[in-house]
């Protein structure tokens, strides 16, 4: 089963983004239980940059999530002192989401994670920015866990995430993603992976972004995916992810393996799947009516 990490409480929420500007507490707790009864795991508190009120935002949202959940928390935010905040102030080990190669992020979040004896997710954005391939990815990952083990942080603590990009980008790197979670184990022994896999439909029209997400969590997931961060507002996701739907797994394996459906003989739903993992791996071209083809 995958480690799931919920998204929701996102300062770009149109929802919930005012709430933590308003600091008003009713919408938060509301969707922090909401969260734990979904099944998370781990909750993600993403303020975003937060430059001028990091700090006490932080404060005041890792105080009110924690006194409705005692899910582990996730701290995500370019706000290194923030991190610190959070870190202070988390009642169970925390995750630090994330940690980059750019020499500023290794040098002021390094030590907080040693020092708090936190988590962390390494993620593969180098000096360049954006690792172009499988290789390239795994140069980063072996630089990244290097210097985290120099500051006595193992494996095990390293949580890494090759970066999920848009359908409607580069196919390319999708495919990358996938291969790199495949290598993963050999380069770095230890470390597990994880994903934001509401990027994958980023930018696509709302009605199609589940299908892409589910289809995407599948074929992660068949290449040994330990943990992701999802939108847990999607039952059939977190159905997909707790291994209550098999059938929806079959079907995407049997795609993936290159078995041919007639699809006027499959359920509306089978042919959306079949279709979206032919986009996905490239088959067919992405488009927004895909799923009319």
């Amino acid at each position: 089963m995958v480690i799931l990490i919920g998204e929701n409480i996102n300062v770009m929420s149109q929802t919930i983004g005012p709430a933590l500007k308003e600091r008003r507490k009713e919408p938060i707790e509301s969707l922090v239980a909401f969260e734990t009864r979904a099944g998370m795991d781990m909750l993600d508190l993403n303020i975003g940059p937060a430059k001028k009120t990091g700090v006490e935002l932080m404060s005041w949202l890792v105080n009110i999530v924690q006194e409705v959940s005692c899910l582990p928390l996730s701290l995500d935010t370019t706000n290194s002192i923030a991190i610190e905040e959070g870190l202070r102030l988390c009642r169970q080990r925390a995750l630090v989401n994330s940690v980059s190669l750019q020499p500023e992020r290794l040098k002021t979040l390094l030590p907080l994670v040693k020092q708090y004896s936190a988590e962390m997710i390494g993620l593969l954005w180098g000096i360049e920015g954006m690792p172009r391939d499988v290789d390239e990815r795994c140069l980063l990952a072996v630089d990244l866990v290097y210097k985290a083990n120099e500051h006595g942080i193992p494996n095990e603590d390293i949580w890494i995430d090759p970066i999920v990009t848009p359908i409607s980008g580069d196919i390319a790197q999708i495919n990358t993603c996938t291969e790199f979670l495949a290598v993963l184990p050999e380069i770095c022994p230890g470390c597990k992976s994880v994903v934001g896999l509401s990027n994958i439909s980023n930018g696509t029209p709302t009605p199609l972004r589940s299908i892409l997400n589910r289809t995407y969590l599948v074929m992660l997931m068949r290449r040994g995916l330990y943990a992701a961060i999802v939108d847990s507002f999607d039952k059939e996701l977190l159905d997909i992810a707790r291994g209550r739907r098999p059938d929806i797994v079959d079907l995407v394996h049997r795609t993936l393996d290159g078995e041919v459906f007639n699809l006027s003989y499959l359920a509306k739903w089978q042919q959306d799947y079949v279709k979206t993992v032919k986009v996905l791996t490239g088959r067919t071209l992405y488009s927004h009516s895909w799923l009319e083809v």
